[in-house]
């Protein structure tokens, strides 16, 4: 409703301006939407060479690459919110992906990693990839907050010492770095299974998962006093310490919040792949914060809503569709991704200086 309400009051706006003003308007209109106009017309172009690309399978498709990254999409999108970013997303996925895996895999399995361990629960292992999220989480909030340290470099840091503590990790006995694979059924059937079906088209359950971390983020963010505590620290730090707010708890609780988002993408991943390995998770953030610029969450502190997020999260998942419905050569796709993130902040850092 309030989507609706703003365009809205945009367009009486836009009425009720003179034939100069309405030109003005236009131009900045233009430039402000630049990527979603481009992104429009790459669809439509994409269509137009292959209408497969907007049919029931591929539509599917987008829907549930988009669910399984949007965890990590809403967890990182609070540390922006901070002015800061997290470039250990990624490395915290692979790690509770692969803890997942190794403590989930199917009990006849031949290379299994712990040959004398059955299958833990189900609800056992969400909560340790949560809390193993959630303490990668907490170092970064607390080195970033108490130390007063550039989030750029703290969570470079912990990016380094995730990976390490996995590559440790998948080499415990005697496995070697070997893929993790062998899954459970129980556990496939958990987040790959379907409840649901598109006529013939089933719809994973990790979609609902997805749909159900927004719906909590987007409480939290805006039906919560911490939710308007991190906001208020996103805006200007010391105007939040000044009117009460503990900037040191929020900024962390932001963090630890986000690392917990990470532990759920590498859960549903894990199972969603199959087969886990070192590289599990690798440049998840880039594609989290791209995600998060292009649905409107600024770097300059204090801007977002889990809305928009959601929409930046399928608009980049359709356009890395369409390049492959395109047939694009797989490196030039990180060429790709590199300009839609400089184009989206660029948009982003106007925006902010047209304010003021």
């Amino acid at each position: 409703m309030n989507f609706i309400s703003n365009w809205k009051q945009k367009f009486l706006h836009y009425k009720s301006l003179n034939a100069k003003d309405k030109l003005s308007y236009q131009k900045e209109f233009l430039i402000n939407n630049a990527l979603y106009i481009l992104l429009i017309l790459a669809i439509i172009y994409t269509y137009t060479q292959n209408p497969k690309f907007l049919g029931t399978n591929s539509i599917i498709n987008i829907i549930s690459l988009s669910a399984a990254n949007l965890p990590i999409a809403c967890g990182i999108a609070g540390t922006i919110v901070l002015t800061g970013t997290d470039l250990s997303a990624g490395r915290v996925v692979g790690l509770t992906a692969c803890v997942s895996a190794s403590l989930l895999q199917a009990i006849a399995y031949t290379s299994k990693m712990f040959p004398s361990l059955p299958p833990l629960p189900i609800p056992l292992v969400f909560l340790i990839v949560l809390i193993i999220g959630a303490i990668v989480g907490y170092v970064n909030g607390f080195c970033i907050s108490k130390f007063n340290l550039h989030p750029f470099i703290v969570t470079l840091a912990t990016q380094l010492i995730v990976y390490g503590i996995l590559l440790m990790y998948i080499t415990l006995n005697g496995n070697n770095g070997q893929p993790l694979s062998g899954l459970d059924a129980s556990y496939k059937v958990f987040v790959t299974g379907s409840l649901i079906s598109l006529g013939k088209i089933a719809i994973p359950n990790y979609v609902w998962y997805g749909l159900i971390v927004v719906i909590i983020m987007w409480f939290i963010w805006n039906k919560t006093a911490f939710g308007k505590n991190m906001f208020a620290v996103g805006s200007n730090k010391d105007a939040a310490n000044v009117s009460g707010v503990n900037v040191v708890k929020t900024t962390i609780l932001v963090h630890v919040l986000a690392g917990m988002m990470y532990g759920v993408t590498g859960f549903i991943e894990a199972a969603r792949i199959g087969s886990n390995t070192a590289s599990t998770g690798l440049n998840y953030e880039s594609d989290a914060i791209a995600a998060c610029v292009i649905g409107g969450v600024s770097f300059v502190g204090g801007t977002g809503n889990i809305g928009g997020v959601v929409i930046g999260v399928f608009l980049l998942r359709i356009i890395f569709v369409a390049l492959n419905f395109l047939s694009i050569d797989v490196n030039l796709q990180y060429i790709i991704k590199g300009l839609i993130i400089l184009a989206a902040c660029a948009i982003d850092m106007r925006k902010y200086l047209v304010r003021r």
